[in-house]
């Protein structure tokens, strides 16, 4: 979660004003400040390859783009997003929300309104394929090969690792042919290093491990009744999504090694998940060029294997809105007589007092505290 204030999180489950802004960049200058929209929205999805998306409405037809240079225009024109809160004394306290190349602006051309949807910067990374072959040869470490690969679409960008100990294991070389995605490589040396690599609200791309809904740290509690901050809740329990055995596999043609796999399954007898109980057997398959021997793939595969059985108890809540929220926060959740932690799967943030604050959660895990 966003670092804000005690003070910020206390005044959120009281009556408070909300702010919001919209400001619009053109090759990094600053083109219009304070965008007048009336209605719009950011999420935050952990579950997409652009983890978070804006759609945006502004009122009339002045701003709907007719040359490339225009402030809505969709040649690499961004908009940076905030909200906030006005406290009594008029000081404010503010959140990024991202940073968004605008994908499509449209609208009615003599009466609007404009309607805006952009995304952060993954997006990017995605759009620009290999033009030729590459590899990570040359590359000794594995931060140091997604800093690469991800300066060499964007030389600025900020690339930060979270991981415990800012762990930067060697990379294995890994060879991608012309026309590979470039994210789908990113994302497969995070993978080789059991991390997750995305773009947080500061625009930044970030490394970190995989949340532990179990032991994490709890970013933020909902809590229905008296002075509560939840709304609205309802639960489902699919089982698309869970498994109970993950197989890791590798094939480096270019460090000549041979194939390669790992296999780990949940043995663990009180798990509702275990292999070969009532849940029956349902089997994840995962591969990377970067497994090159029996233990990454192992490794591999026990790290996908702590997501893969984790419940998928998929919750979908309404609460007051906590604009600081991540995607892969973990929450405390209290209602129904039930308190329970939570990962954050998705989180829609509204930019307008009367939109709709949901969240939905996977997991659903009993909290004794």
């Amino acid at each position: 979660m966003y670092a804000v204030s005690s003070k910020f999180l206390q005044t959120l489950s009281t009556s408070h004003v909300m702010v919001a802004k919209v400001d619009a960049f053109y090759n990094g200058t600053l083109t219009a400040s304070n965008l007048p929209f009336t209605d719009g929205s950011v999420t935050v999805d952990r579950g997409s390859k652009t983890r978070r998306t804006l759609s945006l409405t502004i009122a009339g037809n002045k701003l709907l783009p007719w040359a490339e240079t225009d402030v809505l225009a969709a040649y690499g024109q961004q908009l940076v997003v905030s909200r906030g809160i006005r406290y009594s004394n008029g000081a404010e306290e503010w959140v990024p929300l991202g940073t968004f190349r605008i994908n499509e602006p449209g609208g009615d051309v003599h009466s609007g309104p404009v309607t805006v949807s952009g995304a952060s910067m993954e997006c990017a990374i995605i759009d620009d394929k290999f033009q030729v072959p590459t590899t990570t040869r040359g590359q000794s470490r594995c931060v140091d090969a997604i800093t690469t690969l991800i300066r060499q679409t964007l030389p600025s960008a900020t690339v930060v690792n979270l991981t415990a100990g800012a762990r930067n294991p060697a990379v294995a070389v890994a060879n991608w042919d012309a026309g590979s995605d470039r994210w789908d490589a990113v994302t497969q040396i995070a993978l080789a290093m059991r991390a997750e690599v995305y773009v947080d609200a500061q625009g930044r791309f970030v490394i970190t491990d995989l949340p532990d809904v179990v032991n994490g740290p709890v970013a933020w509690n909902i809590a229905e009744g008296t002075g509560g901050n939840l709304i609205s809740s309802g639960r489902s329990m699919p089982r698309t999504g869970v498994y109970n055995a993950v197989v890791a596999s590798g094939e480096n043609t270019a460090s000549g090694s041979a194939p390669v796999s790992g296999t780990a399954k949940d043995t663990d007898s009180t798990s509702p998940t275990r292999w070969g109980g009532p849940f029956g057997k349902v089997t994840k398959f995962i591969s990377s060029a970067l497994f090159v021997s029996a233990g990454d793939c192992q490794a591999a595969a026990e790290y996908a294997l702590f997501d893969a059985t984790a419940p998928n108890v998929q919750t979908s809540i309404s609460s007051l809105p906590n604009p600081a929220l991540e995607g892969n926060d973990i929450i405390r959740l209290t209602h129904a007589g039930r308190k329970e932690r939570y990962l954050v799967q998705s989180v829609t943030i509204p930019l307008t007092a009367e939109g709709q604050f949901s969240i939905n959660l996977r997991g659903g895990k009993e909290d004794a505290t």
